[in-house]
C-alpha cells in the first residue's frame, strides 16, 4: 500500500469580491457541475494538502505551492485532497472520476475539497478550477464533473513580424497552464534555426532559452511542440533527410518532446506530397515511435486550406492514404484566414483519412497590421469537437493583447457547446486587466474589426453604437449628443489605460492605438460641437473654432498612422474603423456642407485624405494599404504565396503627379523580373521603365538609375510571362523626390 503523505500549504486570504457564484470565474467552463452543501462560504485562511508520496512533486503540487504562502500547518482545519485515479489518496471517490483523457472530479465543501484527475494533467487542470474558484476569497461548495472536448488546444506561434519575446513567451505558456490548454507550437517566422537554416543546430544561448521555455511548459502542463521547416529549400536525398533526424535528435536531447514539420508558404520541389509523406514517415517510424515520450507529429501541409486545394491534383489525398495514420495534418478552413463549420471539417477529413488539426488564424493580425485585435472569438462550429484532433490559435504579434481571445478559445476548445463568446469575452478581459477592465473594454469595443484585407475577415464592431450614428446623422440633436458621449467614454478610458501600470506590457503593446483612440475621440467631440451649434449656438462653441479642431484632428490622426510610433511594416494606426470614425466623417462632411449653404462659406468638408489607393487585378493584393512616411510610399506585405494570373496587373494611383526618385520591391524569386513589366502613366501615356535585380541570386527588384526625375499618377506592374507566376509580396516601395 502506498504511504500517505500529509503535508500543508498557507493558502493567504485574498479580499473577499462580490462575485454571487465563485464557479463563473472558473475558465473554461466546467462540463457538469452540482452545487450541494452551504453555497458559497468564505475560503479558508490556510488548508492542507492530502496526497500520496508521489504526488508531492507533480505539476499540480507545485502549482499548489506557486500559487499560495507556503506553511506547514498540518493541523489546518480545511484540508485539502489531491491524487490520480488509482492512488490511495483519492480511491473513496475513484467511481466519480470521469473516464476521459485530462477528465477530473472535484468536490468542495466548506469543510474541505478532493482534487481527482483521472491522469497527471486532469489533476492539474482540478487544482487550477480549485486555485480559480477561491480568487475572490470565498469558495462555492459544489462538485464538478470536467473534461476536454478537443485532444489539444492552444497556440502556434507562426505570424510574420516582430516576434515575442523570450518574457511574453514564458508569461503565455502560464497563461496557457491556467486556462487548461496544453499545446504551445513554436515556430516563429524569425527564427532562422526553424526555417532557413534548419540544418543546423541551435547555438548554445538560443538553445538555453530554448530548454528554458519547454521546462517551463512541463511545470504549467503544456506540451512544448518545436516545429521545423525544411521544406524552403529541402533536397528530397537522404543528406538532407539525415539532417532532419538529426537537427530533431538534438533538439530531443535539448528535452524536446513534441515535435511538428511545417512545408506551408512554399513551392517547387519542396511541395511534392509523395515526397513529404515518405520523410514524415520515415521521421515518425524511425524517430517518433523510437522514443516512447513523444507526442504525436504535427505537419502542416503545403496546401493548408480549400481555397489552395488542387483537389484534382491529389495531394491531400496522397497525405491521407500514403502518410502514417499516427501523423496529424494541420488545416486552416475554406481558406487562409477562415472560421471552421462541420461541412468544412466533413471536406477535409475525407480527403486526408484522419481528423484534422485545426490552425486557426485568428486573432493574428500580421496581414491588418494597423490594427489591434481586442474582439472575442468567435464564428466557428459549436458542433465539430469529434471532428478535429486538435485546434490551435495563430495569436497577434502583441502577446497580452492576444490573451483576451485566447482566453475564449481555451473556453471554446475545452466545452464547445457551453461556449458563449460574449460571455467569456467580459471574462477575458477582466482576468488581463482586473484593475481597469470597464476602461479595456470601451477602448476594445472600439477594436475588434479587421477593416478591409485581402482575406475578406471582418469581425463585428460598433454594433451598439449603430443606433446613435443613425440618430446623429438624421440631425437629431439626441443622437449627437449621445455620440458626443461615447466620445468621451473613449477619450477617458483612453486615459486611464495610458496611465495603468498594472500590466505595463499590455500598455506599452496598446500605446499607439491608445494615442490613435485619443485623437479619434477628441475629433468626435469637435464634429459634435459642430452639429450640435448649427442648431443651439450658444450651448456649444463656435462653429468656426470647433471646425478648426476637427480640421487639426484629421491631421494629426494622418500624422500619427504615418509616424515612427509604428514600425517598418506596418501600413498605420487605425481604431473604430467601421461604424464610430465613418460616422464622425459622415457628420463633418454633411454638417460643412450644411452650413456652407446656409452661410455662404467654403469650408472643406473632405473628412479622410490618403492620396494613393491600389487597384489590381491580382485578389490578393487588391486591398492592400498604402502608407506613406517622409518620401517613402510602402505598400503593405502579403505573406503568402501570391497567385499571379499571367497577364494580371497590380496599379497604384495618385490624385496628382508624382515626381520619383526610386523604387524596389522583392517578390521573394530570384531572377524573376523578367516576368514583369513597369509601366508609368503621365499625359495619357503608358511609359515602360526596366526592372533589374541587385544580383542574379538576388530576389529584390529595382528599376536602377531610370526612374529618378520621372513623373507619373499611376504606376503599373504586369505579369508578361504568358503563364502564371507564384510569388511573394515580401515588400514594396518607392521613393518621391
Amino acid at each position: 500500500m502506498k504511504r500517505i503523505l500529509a503535508t500543508s500549504l498557507l493558502l493567504a486570504t485574498l479580499s473577499a469580491g462580490t462575485a454571487t457564484a465563485q464557479i463563473s470565474l472558473v475558465n473554461p467552463v466546467p462540463q457538469k457541475v452540482t452545487a450541494s452543501g452551504k453555497g458559497i462560504v468564505a475560503a479558508p485562511a490556510a488548508w492542507r494538502v492530502i496526497c500520496d508520496k508521489n504526488r508531492t512533486g507533480c505539476i499540480a503540487t507545485q502549482a499548489l505551492v506557486k500559487a499560495t504562502t507556503v506553511k506547514q500547518q498540518p493541523k489546518a482545519a480545511y484540508s485539502v485532497t489531491i491524487g490520480v485515479k488509482g492512488d490511495k489518496a483519492v480511491s473513496k471517490v475513484s467511481k466519480l472520476i470521469p473516464a476521459k483523457a485530462e477528465g477530473y472530479y472535484l468536490s468542495i465543501t466548506d469543510k474541505g475539497a478532493v482534487v481527482a484527475g483521472a491522469d497527471e494533467e486532469g489533476l492539474y487542470y482540478g487544482v487550477q478550477t480549485l486555485l480559480a474558484s477561491v480568487a475572490e476569497g470565498k469558495l462555492e461548495c459544489c462538485t464538478i464533473t470536467d473534461w476536454p472536448d478537443v485532444p489539444f488546444r492552444g497556440t502556434v506561434e507562426g505570424f510574420y513580424g516582430t516576434p515575442w519575446s523570450h518574457k511574453a513567451r514564458l508569461s503565455q505558456i502560464e497563461f496557457y497552464g491556467r486556462n487548461k490548454m496544453n499545446v504551445y507550437i513554436y515556430g516563429p517566422k524569425d527564427d532562422p534555426y526553424h526555417r532557413n537554416h534548419w540544418r543546423v543546430p541551435y547555438p548554445d544561448e538560443e538553445a538555453r532559452r530554448i530548454q528554458e521555455l519547454n521546462e517551463h511548459a512541463k511545470q504549467c502542463g503544456v506540451n512544448f511542440y518545436w516545429a521545423i521547416h525544411p521544406g524552403v529549400d529541402i533536397k528530397w536525398n537522404d543528406a538532407d533527410r539525415d539532417a532532419l533526424m538529426a537537427k530533431l535528435e538534438k533538439m530531443y536531447q535539448l528535452g524536446i518532446r513534441s515535435f511538428a514539420v511545417f512545408f506551408d508558404d512554399i513551392w517547387g520541389e519542396g511541395t511534392k506530397a509523395d515526397k513529404q509523406a515518405a520523410l514524415l514517415n520515415y521521421v515518425d517510424d524511425n524517430f517518433i515511435k523510437s522514443h516512447k515520450d513523444v507526442k504525436p507529429l504535427i505537419m502542416c501541409p503545403t496546401e493548408y486550406n480549400r481555397s489552395w486545394a488542387n483537389d484534382a491534383g491529389g495531394y491531400l489525398r496522397t497525405l491521407g492514404t500514403k502518410m502514417n495514420k499516427d501523423i496529424q495534418i494541420m488545416w486552416t478552413g475554406n481558406s487562409v484566414v477562415h472560421c471552421i463549420d462541420k461541412e468544412s471539417m466533413e471536406w477535409i477529413n475525407q480527403r486526408i483519412d484522419r481528423k484534422a488539426y485545426i490552425w486557426w488564424n485568428f486573432p493574428v493580425s500580421d496581414f491588418v497590421r494597423d490594427h489591434i485585435l481586442l474582439g472575442p472569438a468567435y464564428g466557428n462550429g459549436l458542433d465539430i469537437a469529434n471532428d478535429m484532433s486538435g485546434f490551435v490559435s495563430n495569436p497577434m504579434e502583441h502577446a497580452e493583447a492576444s490573451k483576451i481571445s485566447l482566453y475564449g478559445i481555451a473556453d471554446y476548445t475545452w466545452n464547445m457547446k457551453a461556449y458563449d463568446y460574449k460571455a467569456d469575452w467580459e471574462k477575458g478581459l477582466k482576468a488581463v486587466l482586473p484593475d481597469n477592465y470597464e476602461a479595456l473594454r470601451t477602448f476594445a469595443l472600439y477594436n475588434k474589426d479587421l477593416g478591409p484585407n485581402g482575406h475578406g475577415f471582418r469581425r463585428e464592431e460598433g454594433d451598439e453604437l449603430k443606433p446613435v450614428a443613425d440618430a446623429a446623422l438624421s440631425g437629431d440633436l439626441k443622437g449627437v449628443q449621445s455620440l458626443l458621449g461615447k466620445c468621451y467614454e473613449l477619450r477617458m478610458a483612453v486615459d486611464v489605460l495610458l496611465a495603468d501600470n498594472s500590466n505595463p506590457e499590455l500598455r506599452r503593446e496598446l500605446r499607439p492605438w491608445l494615442l490613435q483612440g485619443k485623437n479619434v475621440a477628441d475629433y468626435g467631440v469637435a464634429v459634435c460641437a459642430m452639429a450640435g451649434n448649427r442648431k443651439y449656438p450658444n450651448a456649444f462653441p463656435s462653429f468656426e473654432q470647433a471646425y478648426k479642431q476637427a480640421r487639426a484632428l484629421q491631421v494629426q490622426m494622418y500624422e500619427l498612422e504615418n509616424s515612427d510610433v509604428r514600425h517598418a511594416l506596418q501600413p498605420g494606426i487605425k481604431v473604430a474603423t467601421k461604424v464610430l470614425l465613418p460616422t464622425l466623417n459622415k457628420l463633418f462632411t454633411q454638417t460643412v456642407e450644411a452650413y456652407n449653404k446656409e452661410n455662404g462659406t467654403s469650408f472643406v468638408s473632405e473628412a479622410e485624405y490618403n492620396p494613393y489607393k491600389i487597384e489590381s487585378t491580382v485578389p490578393q493584393l487588391a486591398l492592400l494599404p498604402v502608407s506613406v512616411r517622409g518620401n517613402d510610399v510602402t505598400v503593405a506585405p502579403s505573406l503568402e504565396v501570391i497567385k499571379w494570373a499571367k497577364g494580371a496587373s497590380f496599379t497604384i494611383e495618385s490624385d496628382r503627379n508624382v515626381t520619383f526618385a526610386g523604387m524596389e520591391f522583392n517578390l521573394g524569386v530570384p531572377g524573376v523580373a523578367k516576368n514583369f513589366k513597369l509601366e508609368l502613366y503621365d499625359n495619357g501615356v503608358w511609359k515602360e521603365v526596366s526592372l533589374l535585380h541587385y544580383r542574379d541570386n538576388d530576389p529584390v527588384i529595382h528599376t536602377g538609375n531610370e526612374l529618378g526625375g520621372m513623373q507619373a499618377s499611376k504606376l503599373r506592374i504586369t505579369n508578361v510571362s504568358g503563364a502564371d507566376q507564384e510569388v511573394y509580396f515580401k515588400n514594396f516601395k518607392f521613393v518621391k523626390q
